[in-house]
């Protein structure tokens, strides 16, 4: 039975392993092409402000997106520049220490604005093409629909064509492997190749059906506004991105909570169902990789609280 009052752990797929984020580090495990692991770890920035959104229902869905986001790319970066490199040819000389920041924060805006302009082609396109069929569907309620329906369309293409290529398949995979590793964890089993590969690979609180959400939430939402003229309607979907956003976090945070519950567990299932896409079953090598990713994230968060702790014993 899943242990309700264990920290809610999230990750993520990259190429050739995943990333885990903790209370107080973010740790990526990949495999190397000579089969060692590799790890990398990036320290939560203690951020007051930010710290207080996040406690602020549908203020803090846009804060942790947008972290995420920012976070994401730089383990991605990581591992795909180091996941095919042998060991030993690595370059030797290490950057100036304002370089390397510098680098870390460019891919940083670099994640966040790619968000941001996926989200408003995502918004957008859709709202052009059901405004082509104005003359065949000319209610604001059917407009409505068929741009949620256009949308709906757009991400299962997209999620369909990229999942072609070897390399997303993979990270599919190692995304799989995220899940059962949680999954295993919050059910209170050993993190074994053997337990874990057990293990559903789909997850109530997965970023796949955050997005299947939006679309949802989008058609609600845009009910309230008009749909007509057409530059009124473009303005009103940009304006409200962070409304959409920031109440599909909460639906997504509501479905997780009542996923045991025998009747209402049902609302999350359209979530899951499009992680049966996003999702792929990895081979036991891929699942030893996200285990090692996350106890090395367990060991580590425990080292820095404990860092913690000592530090603001010193200090009073």
């Amino acid at each position: 039975m899943t242990d309700q009052k264990k920290p809610a752990y999230g990750g993520q797929a990259v190429v050739e392993g995943v990333m885990f984020a903790g209370k107080h580090t973010y740790v990526t495990a990949i495999r190397r092409n000579d089969d060692s692991i590799d790890y990398y770890e990036v320290l939560k920035p203690y951020n007051p402000w930010m710290n207080k959104i996040k406690k602020i229902p549908f203020l803090r869905g846009i804060a942790a997106i947008l972290e995420a986001s920012s976070n994401g790319t730089k383990h991605l970066n990581f591992s795909t520049e180091r996941y095919n490199v042998t060991p030993g040819e690595e370059l030797k000389k290490e950057e100036p220490a304002s370089s390397k920041a510098m680098f870390i924060f460019s891919l940083a805006v670099v994640g966040v604005l790619t968000f941001l302009f996926g989200k408003f082609v995502f918004t957008l396109v859709p709202v052009f093409l059901a405004e082509a069929f104005r003359p065949w569907v000319q209610s604001h309620v059917g407009q409505n629909l068929l741009e949620g329906l256009f949308k709906f369309l757009f991400l299962l293409s997209y999620i369909y064509f990229v999942s072609m290529t070897p390399t997303v398949k993979r990270v599919f995979q190692y995304h799989g492997a995220e899940h059962k590793v949680i999954n295993a964890y919050e059910n209170g089993y050993e993190l074994t190749v053997d337990n874990v590969k057990k293990q559903s690979r789909l997850h109530y609180r997965c970023g796949s059906s955050f997005i299947l959400f939006t679309v949802v939430v989008g058609v609600v939402v845009y009910l309230f506004v008009p749909s007509d003229p057409l530059w009124q309607r473009v303005i009103y979907r940009v304006v409200l991105i962070p409304v959409v956003l920031g109440i599909s976090f909460e639906v997504l945070q509501i479905t997780n909570k009542l996923r045991n519950i025998p009747v209402l567990r049902y609302l999350g299932y359209p979530g899951l169902w499009l992680q049966l896409l996003t999702t792929k079953e990895p081979d036991r090598k891929q699942t030893e990789v996200a285990i090692l990713s996350f106890t090395e994230m367990l060991k580590r968060d425990e080292e820095h609280e404990k860092s913690k702790i000592e530090n603001t014993t010193k200090i009073v």
